[in-house]
């Protein structure tokens, strides 16, 4: 092809035409007769006649430049209105946002002002120009459906941040997001708007009224008779609240909904648009006819199969047309216009994009024949307008505007140069590209078409009133089963169309992710590696900054385009690779987190800082991996610690380099995500409230801190990520835990890396968001089932309320139907079962990541938390968010693979290497969820028995040292079911309210793990230093939480018993109901050692269990007294029953107890309750008062003192036969008879004591030990207990160093 220099010169050089007929084959110059027929032909005249004069005068190159400006003269000059003042109309001709005085509040603006971001309570912005005269009309693109007031306003109306467009006199407003019309009053008009919606706002200044149209459909005439006259002209203006966006079309390009007989405000390039549409007619005259030279006559070509074959004739007249074309084609009306709408047309024959090669020999004529900036802004404006066109496209039933615009931006991005160009400069720095990979949900299904689609809906029928699945599962009737197959057979037209669109969105990626395009540069794929990686900063570290982040919607679909994407390269080179993997056995190597060739930003390690890993494990980097750690890099590392004032200085210092100011700078001014046009950066900052804040080059939000790093990812090459001669690339620094063999290509493990973050940064999130169709779904469907029911028992007579009901019914009826066709287009988007496996893939890579970082030992500290989060959350996703539609089980592998993830959270939950407290809790959090699941528990019992032992070990550690409310809830879990009355899913009292989520883990019914507590039991027994340090910290824990219960019910005692009226702060409430809920775990936790292990307590040869066993009837006691006395606090708090408080009852925490106490005093040996119940007694606390209240044995005094009438019923164990077996109530009546018995016989054999020989600190036992070498004496139990927390004595501080036996002298 010819160079660039010699297609331009065509225009200016003079040819030597040949006249001979028979030499042209040779030269490749036609004769004058056939180039003068050609050149008529290709640039006729206006009315498409040949002139006489046309034929005495031959049309040569000498002359054509002539005849060209003549005809492009011809109609251009009389249209050109565009610098004129015009009748109605007034301000500057070019219509843009007012940045200077038309605003209040905060606000950023786009750099061409036409697009808007709110920033602020409720800020407004208008137009420059306004009118007086006419019909006129502009359009708002509708960037986010929230609250906004478009319309417009006059010069004299005030606007503040509570007061907006339509809020004041002469200022009118149409509001979507609340369905109304503003004027001062307000009234219900128009539609709900959606993001990508466009709404076109119109004024008849002729007629006085107002109306707006949404996506091209009226909405009618929202105000008549508007305010006209001297001195009265109308502005377009928009109040819009925080983070709302839009974007204005006043006419700066072609209007999507044109309204006849209305003018856009701003005029379109009349005389621009008419010279291009000739040219372009020109062009097409150029491919449509060729000559034939043999013959000496033009003929007509097919126009798909046109090729650009270096015809000098061809080639001259094309440069002629090329030099007046491509200044024009660098202006966005007339690309969206003239170049978008014929490169449309070519496509529209359907077929392949690549059967319609015309598109690329185009763009290689643009690069031929244009000057380089004029096709760089051309491609850019073609971009700009197909991302905005393909946006704000309606929905339609065959979804085949998206599909038009996407068909052809993969026919621009086919062609390399072009790609390359995009990539480099546009498709990540100036627009959105992820917008491209997007698929709106329709918020008004009857315009998208859904009802021909899936005519008749259906919806979940088998929820209890709990919310809960039932699962007594209800023969389907034919009638439901006709319903719900006909739903399923429009959901699956429905799949079949969306699939389409992602088929193309998928293709689009896999040209980008293109390595072996070579061809003047590096490969796309490497281009695109370094964009990725950025926008991934950004979104990484701008997590405040919404007008950088990418919505979390648009990040979900291009999560799942990009792993379909990525596995078609990955199984690609493994064809092409035997010894690589394929893409179901993918994984990141953990080389990658350690050897700084892969940038993390400031993400969180497992280990900590990078900067302090670097430090501490340099050794280990030298050892296993072969990387040494260069002392100056540790030096530059620890700038990271520098104050604020020194890292500002350091930051402004690196600016005024070139390449770190560029790294900034490309940073700071990125576009905007939430400006509609998704062109121009959002980076004029407008304040009415301080003029200190005006910006104008940086937009607002915590910038300030980004920090050049030291290994920039615009700087690499393709062998710095791939490797070449012995060089591995992105692999540098092999750990021998790893294979030798490559994984893949290192580009696509990076890609990889990537996809993982993704799906932290947002992806989940916004899984979770959109259950809430499918919760709405079976809220409606519970609420209609209900009303069908109530109309089926109401009476005959009263047909006032059957009229009311049938209305409910009704209104019940169509929302469900709504519903359920957003719901069809939800589960087919994000929920479909191909959407499934791809987050189940990358649960499965995130599995074998951390399983290959944890054999590289102390190096495991390098990998990101978010590889453990992506893990435990792709988990949780596919188990919550898509078990409505499609099942787990299905999956391959879901057996082995939840092992796997069991035994990492198992592992990792105590693991030392990793110290983030966030990413502990969040592993604990995860053990405990998956402890409360039969499938996820039976898989925690698959594990190796050693990584089962090693678990238990790490639960039973010491609550002291540790946060410990989850590690008990673990317990607890793995015990419900077998304790005392502990076969509850909710407690008997909340049975009859409505749980606030039927799928909470606690809300799980009992699933209690024998193996696990035969391992417990096992560590207790064996090691004789485990049990007492770890029930001394339950006692501990037991005691403080109980402690602390009881204080803040006085204090919620004493604020409900005030005269004057007062709330209890709601917080405080909810803290009093988890110490309670703390103390009812603990004990249960104390029920299963005490049962699994009893020797614990009642062996006494071992040391500490008489002390253990006597703290542990002390709390008891004190528990049973607290709970068990009549007419006491807690029974006066029970009964107030205030919201917050519903967990707090007598049953939890009483059968707890019992549970303990039976099986201390009952289901143990003769010797072993005898101890038991000797030291129960011998407790000063002891009451056996509070034992016989168990099974409402109430004091002769209380039953005295109530009233006849028995306004409550006394607490009993035998009004729960639902819940405690009557083997369990013959348990208690023997425990109690015991202990009436053993109670006497005591009381009968207590000798008085002294005063003076009892403990000082109890004062419930005799002394019996002396410390050593301060002489204080107490008894053994309050001495040992003392001694388990603190070494110090009671009461002189001195440290104790033994204490010994005290026998008083007999003497005295």
């Amino acid at each position: 092809m010819t160079s660039k220099g010699a297609g331009t010169a065509f225009v200016r050089k003079n040819y030597r035409l040949s006249t001979e007929l028979e030499k042209p084959k040779v030269t490749g110059i036609v004769n004058s007769k056939l180039l003068n027929a050609y050149l008529h032909r290709v640039f006729p005249s206006a009315d498409g006649s040949l002139p006489a004069a046309a034929y005495r005068k031959p049309l040569t190159f000498q002359n054509l430049q002539e005849h060209l400006d003549r005809l492009l003269a011809e109609d251009s000059g009389s249209d050109d209105s565009g610098d004129q003042i015009v009748d109605g109309r007034l301000g500057p001709p070019t219509v843009v946002l007012d940045h200077t005085s038309g605003f209040e509040g905060l606000l950023l603006v786009d750099d061409d002002l036409l697009g808007v971001i709110g920033h602020s309570n409720f800020g407004s912005i208008r137009a420059t120009t306004c009118v007086f005269k006419g019909k006129w009309i502009y359009e708002v693109l509708i960037s986010s459906q929230g609250l906004m007031q478009i319309g417009w306003c006059t010069l004299n109306c005030r606007f503040n941040q509570e007061e907006g467009v339509g809020d004041t006199p002469d200022s009118y407003a149409y509001d979507g997001n609340r369905v109304r019309k503003w004027n001062v009053t307000t009234t219900n008009y128009g539609k709900s708007w959606a993001a990508g919606d466009i709404v076109t706002c119109l004024i008849n200044l002729d007629e006085g009224t107002i109306a707006f149209c949404l996506n091209g459909a009226s909405l009618g005439t929202a105000f008549d008779d508007i305010t006209r006259g001297a001195g009265m002209a109308y502005f377009p203006a928009i109040s819009l609240s925080f983070k709302e966006s839009v974007a204005f079309n006043f006419g700066s390009r072609p209007l999507r909904y044109p309204v006849e007989s209305y003018r856009p405000l701003q005029d379109p390039p009349y005389a621009d648009l008419v010279k291009a549409h000739k040219l372009l007619g020109y062009l097409k005259n150029v491919i449509r006819f060729g000559m034939d030279v043999a013959e000496g006559k033009l003929v007509e070509k097919d126009i798909s199969t046109w090729q650009l074959q270096g015809e000098p004739t061809v080639l001259i007249a094309l440069a002629h047309i090329f030099n007046h074309f491509a200044p024009l084609m660098c202006k966005v009306y007339l690309v969206e216009d003239v170049l978008m709408n014929f490169l449309l047309s070519i496509l529209e024959q359907g077929g392949a994009v690549e059967a319609h090669p015309l598109i690329q020999q185009l763009l290689d004529l643009m690069w031929l024949l244009m000057e380089e900036y004029e096709v760089h802004e051309c491609l850019k404006q073609l971009l700009m307008s197909l991302l905005r066109a393909y946006r704000f496209s309606p929905i339609v039933p065959d979804l085949g505007l998206q599909i038009h615009y996407l068909r052809l931006t993969i026919a621009v991005l086919k062609h390399e140069k072009s790609r390359k160009y995009l990539l480099n400069n546009v498709l990540f720095d100036v627009l959105r590209s992820v917008v491209f990979f997007y698929i709106k949900s329709p918020l008004r299904v009857e315009e998208a078409g859904l009802q021909e689609l899936i005519p008749t809906t259906w919806w979940p029928n088998r929820f209890t009133k709990e919310g809960k699945e039932s699962k007594e599962v209800k023969e389907e009737s034919a009638e439901e089963r006709l319903r719900r197959r006909a739903y399923e057979r429009g959901c699956q037209r429905l799949k079949k169309r969306i699939e389409v669109v992602e088929e193309l969105q998928v293709q689009i990626l896999k040209l980008l992710l293109n390595n072996k395009d070579r061809g003047g540069g590096e490969a796309s794929r490497y281009i695109f590696l370094n964009k990725f990686r950025k926008f991934l900063q950004e979104n990484a570290s701008n997590r405040g900054n919404l007008t950088v982040l990418c919505p979390p919607e648009y990040m979900v679909c291009f999560l799942h385009r990009l792993i379909l994407a990525l596995r078609f390269y990955w199984d690609g080179h493994k064809a092409k690779t035997p010894a690589a993997l394929n893409s179901e056995e993918a994984y990141v190597p953990p080389q990658l987190f350690y050897n700084g060739k892969v940038d993390y930003f400031d993400l969180q390690r497992l280990g900590g800082l990078l900067s302090h890993l670097k430090k501490t494990l340099k050794d280990d980097l030298a050892a296993k991996a072969n990387i040494l750690i260069d002392p100056a890099e540790l030096q530059a590392v620890t700038m990271d610690d520098l104050d604020e004032d020194e890292e500002s200085a350091v930051s402004m210092m690196q600016s005024q380099r070139p390449t770190a100011a560029l790294a900034v700078g490309g940073a700071l001014a990125r576009p905007s995500w939430l400006s509609s046009p998704t062109l121009g950066r959002a980076n004029r900052f407008l304040s009415t409230a301080a003029v200190s804040l005006m910006n104008p080059r940086r937009p607002l939000g915590s910038l300030e801190k980004i920090k050049v790093r030291t290994l920039s990812v615009e700087q690499r090459t393709e062998d710095d990520i791939e490797g070449s001669h012995g060089n591995e690339g992105l692999l540098l620094g092999r750990p021998p835990e790893e294979p030798e063999n490559p994984v893949t290509e290192n580009s696509l493990l990076e890609i990889l890396d990537g996809i993982v973050m993704m799906y932290n940064l947002s992806v989940h999130q916004q899984l979770g968001k959109m259950v809430g169709v499918s919760d709405d779904v079976n809220e409606y469907a519970m609420a209609l089932k209900d009303t069908e029911e109530k109309i089926s028992r109401c009476p005959k007579r009263r047909s006032d309320i059957h009229e009311e009901l049938l209305k409910s019914q009704k209104v019940f009826s169509e929302k469900l139907n709504h519903l359920s066709r957003r719901l069809a287009w939800i589960n087919v988007t994000i929920y479909s079962k191909e959407k499934m496996q791809d987050i189940y893939w990358l649960l499965r890579v995130c599995i074998r990541t951390i399983e290959h970082g944890d054999r590289t030992g102390s190096l495991f500290a390098f990998m990101p938390e978010f590889y453990l989060s992506v893990a435990m959350n792709s988990y949780s996703a596919l188990k919550n968010y898509f078990s409505p539609v499609n099942s787990m089980d299905e999956l391959p592998g879901y057996e082995e693979t939840l092992t796997r993830l069991a035994a990492i959270l198992a592992k990792h939950f105590a693991d030392s290497r990793i110290v983030g407290t966030d990413i502990r809790d969040s592993l604990m959090q995860a053990l405990a969820s998956y402890v409360c699941y039969p499938h996820s528990l039976r898989a925690v019992e698959r594990i190796p028995e050693e990584q089962r032992i090693s678990m238990m070990k790490n639960l039973l550690a010491p609550y002291e040292q540790r946060p410990w409310a989850q590690t008990n809830w673990i317990l607890v879990r793995l015990w419900r079911g077998c304790g005392f009355g502990y076969r509850y899913t909710r407690l008997p009292h909340l049975l009859k309210t409505k749980p606030e989520d039927a799928n909470l883990p606690s809300l799980q019914k009992p699933c209690p793990s024998i193996l696990l507590q035969r391992h417990m039991a096992d560590l207790l027994r064996s090691d004789r230093n485990l049990a007492p340090s770890f029930l001394n910290s339950v006692l501990n824990q037991l005691n403080w939480a109980f402690s602390e219960f009881i204080g803040m019910i006085q204090e919620i005692q004493q604020a409900a018993e005030r005269l004057e009226r007062n709330f209890v702060d709601s917080r405080q409430l909810k803290v009093c109901a988890t110490c309670f809920d703390l103390s009812v775990s603990l004990l249960r936790v104390l029920e299963m050692t005490v049962t699994l292990a009893s020797e614990i307590f009642l062996d006494w040869s071992r040391p500490s269990s008489e002390l253990l066993l006597r703290r542990l009837a002390q709390l008891l006691n004190q528990v049973l007294n607290r709970v068990t006395a009549e007419r006491n606090l807690f029974d006066r708090v029970v009964n107030l029953r205030l919201p917050g408080l519903e967990s707090v009852d007598h049953y939890p925490i009483l059968v707890a107890v019992t549970g303990i106490l039976v099986r201390l005093l009952v289901a143990t040996d003769i010797q072993g309750a005898e101890r038991a119940t000797a030291v129960l007694l011998a407790d000063p606390c002891f009451q056996l008062r509070s034992i016989q209240y168990l099974l409402g044995h109430a004091e002769p005094s209380v039953l005295a003192a109530a009233p006849s009438s028995a306004d409550k019923r006394h607490f009993s164990l035998h009004n729960y036969t639902d819940y405690i077996s009557p083997e369990e109530l013959a348990k208690v009546d023997q425990m109690l008879n015991h202990l009436n018995e053993e109670s006497k016989q005591a009381a009968a054999a207590t000798l008085p004591t002294s005063e003076e020989d009892l403990c000082p600190i109890c004062y419930a036992h005799p002394i019996s030990a002396v410390f050593r070498p301060c002489t204080h004496k107490s008894c053994k139990a309050c001495i040992n207990q003392h001694l388990m927390n603190n070494k110090d004595c009671f009461f002189c501080k001195a440290t104790i160093t033994g204490v010994d036996d005290f026998t008083k002298p007999a003497s005295s």
